[in-house]
């Protein structure tokens, strides 16, 4: 038998190709994630030079420079706005990296198979997700700063000022660190339970639990049963302590954090129910029951698109329901009669909460479309099946756009919901036992008031997003032929 020489066995057998080592940089998700931590972080370096300039404003002026009230109050509403952002941006991530995670299953089965323990493999995923945040942190970290830089003459001209404040300062490293540990702390927790899967288990592609599964996890269940009663007799007994003394608000302020953290864990339980009746809105053709049944097969991706919307909306909502009640609860007191400053004053201070918390918002709008994006990428076998059945490429996009119509729309409502609740309590529990002039009425006691532009606002851009949460999964869903698709 004649040998091959050196080179023809070259020839024959190639190199495997090298792969980069950050080449999961590249993976859907990613990115968005990247994006979500350079918003959080850019939004706290914006609250923090806001701060120091504003610092150095009133410093300068002669009615408020002896006073550092004014500035204790300044810091002390950037950092709860800022831990707003960063706990949103880590709902987000965290939800990125359970799909994530979900989608990569075979791959981290075949490391198990091969001799890799789950630890290592969780180990990796952190890393990466510390990777990513650090690179979002650092961006948002530098192009602010450099914004701020350009911007503090400009705001120097227009306020008649000339202050030496510099907008480089050592403290803005603080939620760029803040945001980076976050997003590895939620990659970390995102990861938990997809790692767990036995090797042999997760041989079979993507996994995320069924309706079925989750009933049968009581824990969580009972922790977010906890959590929820104690909200609730927290914003209940604020209510009551509110019609005696404006420290109520302290009290509800605990039971809006203790429910809400409720909400959030017990999504998957929650947001079922709520998505199928949203699904009779859609009325009976193929695409919309198909749609429906996707939204609530499974629970974890449908909770994680929605939760984060959620949160958006009930935060825009609830500081403008907040100033409209406490409008109301002032006319109330006073005998009738509103005062027009005090109007003029809550709305100018309700509008720039609903801007700041919009920040919020974005973060979620960002990680709606990334896990609808994701979670189509996973489904490509599934939509092959659909098309090779006989679905068109129109019908499949009509399925994906009322997929992303159900979550968006659920989460609206939802959201609306609980902003108008929290916000109402906000205000009734601080100014229902305040006394106005010229009646001089107290206790006070009034109903939500909701103001119309800013639901109507929430509204369009809920429907703005609606549709363009869809655009890139729609055009993924139908890019690839039905071969193609279940050949994968």
């Amino acid at each position: 038998m004649t040998a091959l020489a050196p080179s023809a066995v070259h020839t024959i057998v190639p190199e495997p190709a090298r792969t980069s080592r950050f080449a999961w940089l590249r993976e859907r998700g990613m990115g968005a994630t990247i994006l979500v931590s350079a918003i959080s972080t850019a939004f706290g370096v914006a609250l923090l030079s806001a701060t120091g300039y504003l610092s150095v404003v009133l410093a300068s002026n002669p009615m408020y420079g002896s006073s550092d009230t004014l500035t204790i109050v300044l810091m002390l509403l950037s950092g709860i706005l800022l831990a707003v952002a960063v706990y949103v941006a880590a709902i987000v991530t965290a939800n990125t990296f359970s799909t994530i995670i979900a989608g990569r299953t075979r791959m981290i089965a075949l490391m198990r198979l091969i001799g890799a323990t789950a630890r290592s493999q969780r180990s990796e995923v952190a890393t990466q997700g510390l990777v990513v945040g650090a690179i979002g942190a650092v961006l948002g970290l530098v192009a602010t700063t450099l914004a701020m830089v350009a911007a503090v003459p400009l705001l120097d001209r227009a306020l008649g000022v000339a202050t030496d404040w510099s907008p480089v300062q050592a403290a803005l490293l603080l939620p760029a660190v803040a945001v980076a540990l976050t997003t590895w702390i939620a990659a970390w927790s995102g990861s938990r339970r997809v790692l767990a899967v036995t090797p042999l288990e997760a041989l079979g592609g993507s996994v995320e639990r069924s309706r079925e599964e989750i009933a049968g996890k009581r824990g969580r269940r009972a922790g977010a049963v906890v959590l929820g009663v104690i909200g609730a007799v927290l914003l209940g007994g604020g209510l009551l302590l509110g019609l005696v003394s404006p420290a109520g608000v302290l009290v509800a302020f605990f039971g809006g954090l203790f429910s809400f953290t409720a909400v959030s864990i017990s999504a998957v339980s929650i947001m079922p129910p709520l998505l199928k009746a949203t699904g009779r809105l859609f009325g009976k053709s193929v695409t919309a029951r198909l749609a429906a049944e996707n939204a609530v097969r499974y629970p974890e991706r449908s909770s994680r698109m929605a939760i984060g919307v959620v949160m958006g909306v009930a935060l825009v909502v609830m500081f403008a329901v907040a100033a409209e009640s406490a409008k109301s609860l002032v006319t109330a007191s006073s005998g009738g009669e509103p005062d027009p400053a005090f109007n003029q004053m809550m709305d100018s201070f309700s509008t720039v909460m609903m801007c700041l918390v919009a920040v919020s918002a974005v973060i979620a709008a960002v990680g709606l479309v990334n896990l609808l994006t994701i979670g189509i990428v996973q489904r490509k076998r599934e939509l092959g099946l659909l098309r090779a059945l006989g679905l068109t490429a129109a019908q499949i996009r009509r399925m994906v756009l009322i997929e992303a119509a159900h979550v968006t729309v659920t989460a609206l409502l939802f959201g609306l919901t609980l902003g108008v609740l929290y916000g109402w309590v906000a205000a009734q529990s601080l100014l229902g036992s305040v006394a106005m002039p010229p009646l001089w009425m107290s206790p006070t006691f009034v109903a939500p008031a909701i103001p119309l532009l800013p639901v109507v606002i929430v509204i369009v851009a809920t429907a703005v997003l609606t549709l363009g949460a869809a655009v890139a999964p729609t055009r993924i869903a139908t890019r690839s032929a039905p071969v193609e698709a279940l050949s994968e």
